[in-house]
């Protein structure tokens, strides 16, 4: 089967402002880096024991050990996901369009077959046109909350319809990564209805979540999955034993201890994101309001303009004007308030000078 996806990885300069990955623009937390410090050379020889971790980072969650598996950034997670559930008469997996590249890639990778549901033109959920691309085939859909890269979240009613539409042997991925940034979640309202028994998955709706967005692991590759023990040892069973390094199992929970340095990151990125909006406002562009660490911005005919100004002076942001809905459109990431202010600046350089 030939291939028509590859994930773009939209390489830059060391040392640009880079706003285009939706990494933590401020770096890890200190924590992280005295944790790896203490990485002894005998840790690095070893395959690492990763039950401590995952009792812990399980805990944190305030889920069962067994509703948990860690994985390789939360892109093993996906592939995982395919390789589990895209098997024998259910090949076909569905995703809501404008959707993260990955999507595609693990689909194509496991010999899948890709169907794709276009957005509404407020990119508003489509649950007709969700339910007509459903088939007997289906095996797994793809769904983002918030969206990347429209930063809209979806409800818990519209995650539960969403399942509703499948077919019983399918499954729906539900991808979480930013969820931090957002006021509530689909695990957060999971964690709500929790009993005397604990927190009780659906068995068809696995959650994603990665460490590298509001942690700042990024460049250590650090993912979950979490959902229904059965679902999860599904999962599990096509996960390569050790594929979390011992830098991983070292800084994850230091990452997660220092609250005060991800709630202050947290708090800035919607500090930056007001900027960014009054900035649009004032230079007559567009934009989608968010709920993640970054915001789609529709500069139209001045998008190449914006790109190669903003390239010029290093710093970079991404393109998304082939995505569906997105004509047009460049998302920026909203991190440290000194970064964005000095995107805005530039914004402001390049479209005053050609007004």
């Amino acid at each position: 089967m030939s291939t028509s996806h590859e994930y773009d990885r939209a390489d830059a300069p060391a040392d640009a402002l880079r706003l285009h990955l939706n990494e933590h623009t401020g770096g890890c937390s200190p924590r992280v880096l005295e944790a790896i410090r203490r990485v002894s050379a005998a840790d690095v020889a070893r395959y690492q024991d990763y039950g401590p971790l995952h009792a812990d980072v399980a805990a944190r969650f305030g889920i069962a050990a067994d509703q948990l598996l860690l994985t390789n950034g939360l892109d093993e997670g996906l592939l995982a996901a395919a390789i589990a559930w895209l098997r024998d008469d259910h090949r076909e997996a569905i995703v809501l369009e404008p959707a993260f590249g990955m999507y595609a890639d693990v689909v194509e990778a496991v010999g899948g077959t890709l169907v794709r549901v276009a957005p509404r033109p407020d990119f508003a959920l489509d649950v007709e046109a969700v339910r007509a691309a459903v088939t007997p085939r289906t095996g797994l859909l793809f769904a983002t909350s918030p969206g990347n890269p429209t930063g809209l979240s979806l409800s818990a009613d519209e995650i539960r319809a969403l399942a509703g539409l499948l077919p019983p042997h399918a499954l729906l991925l539900l991808d979480e990564a930013y969820a931090e940034f957002a006021e509530t979640s689909w695990l957060d309202d999971v964690r709500a209805r929790a009993g005397a028994s604990g927190v009780v998955f659906p068995p068809s709706i696995v959650v994603g979540r990665t460490f590298a967005k509001a942690y700042g692991l990024a460049g250590l590759r650090a993912g979950a999955l979490m959902g229904d023990a059965a679902t999860i040892r599904r999962l599990r069973r096509v996960v390569p034993p050790y594929s979390l390094n011992v830098f991983v199992v070292a800084a994850l929970t230091a990452a997660m201890d220092d609250t005060a340095y991800t709630a202050d990151y947290i708090r800035q990125t919607r500090e930056s994101k007001a900027l960014l909006y009054a900035a649009c406002d004032r230079l007559g562009l567009g934009y989608v309001p968010s709920d993640a660490n970054f915001v789609l911005v529709r500069a139209g005919d001045r998008r190449q303009a914006l790109l190669d100004g903003l390239e010029a002076r290093g710093i970079y942001v991404r393109d998304r004007h082939g995505q569906p809905g997105c004509e047009g459109c460049i998302r920026i990431t909203t991190g440290l308030v000194e970064h964005t202010a000095q995107c805005i600046a530039a914004m402001e350089e390049i479209l005053c000078a050609g007004a």
